[in-house]
């Protein structure tokens, strides 16, 4: 089972997306919060007894304090592992939105108004670690991201080498950067998929990084893949 935390300040949308998730039979809603505030004491009580979410859909803007401060908190707070994975959601297709989620730790970002399909969808891939934007969001945020923000990234350690990896892993990496998918990548190398996570897997542990997102920025800051290429 997949354990969801919601975090948004208006009813309505809790109780939908309350309700869609927990028709499914592979995700459990553990509880709802309608602001920031809220939603990070309330991860940090659940995850303390033994029963955190995986997942938190966290909304943007909220009151008491916002779903970007509510997310830096959240992936913080190391006394109780192990970390969920953030999903933002927001009504704003702007790229200082998309931007300011990849520096607070957010491993996938999604539209509110994106199908219900598209949502279950992102849930199940984020809590896989296989996510990374909203399909209306294109690599060129990422691109623009790497150029524009190159102070240090919060979360993870940026390598000055990728030397720990080898051949078949960095050239696994790269095709991440470029926004394939494992199965993608599996025809690429006529590989099974199964190898094609493991080898993804890998990469993630040996550069001390938590999901796909991190592993996209890390290659271009690395000079593994270069902007527009």
């Amino acid at each position: 089972m997949i354990r969801v935390l919601l975090a948004d300040d208006q009813a309505m949308v809790r109780e939908g997306f309350s309700a869609l998730l927990g028709a499914q039979p592979d995700i459990e809603v553990v509880g709802a919060a309608s602001d920031g505030r809220e939603a990070v004491a309330l991860v940090r009580s659940l995850r303390r007894a033994g029963t955190g979410p995986d997942v938190v859909l966290m909304d943007i803007r909220m009151p008491e304090m916002d779903g970007l401060t509510a997310t830096r908190m959240i992936l913080a707070d190391t006394d109780a592992a192990p970390l969920p994975r953030l999903l933002v959601l927001t009504t704003f297709d702007l790229d200082e939105y998309v931007y300011a989620a990849l520096r607070s730790g957010a491993s996938g970002f999604l539209l509110k108004h994106a199908p219900a399909s598209e949502l279950l969808d992102a849930v199940r891939v984020v809590a896989a670690g296989d996510a990374l934007l909203a399909p209306s969001i294109t690599r060129r945020l990422i691109e623009d991201f790497v150029r524009a923000q190159p102070a240090e990234r919060p979360g993870w350690t940026r390598p000055d080498a990728l030397s720990a990896l080898t051949p078949r892993e960095t050239e696994v990496l790269g095709l991440v950067a470029k926004g394939m998918s494992n199965a993608e990548i599996a025809a690429e190398f006529v590989l099974s998929e199964q190898t094609v996570k493991t080898h993804v897997s890998r990469v993630l542990t040996k550069l001390g990084l938590r999901d796909r997102a991190q592993a996209v920025i890390v290659a271009y800051e690395s000079g593994l893949v270069a902007p527009g290429v």
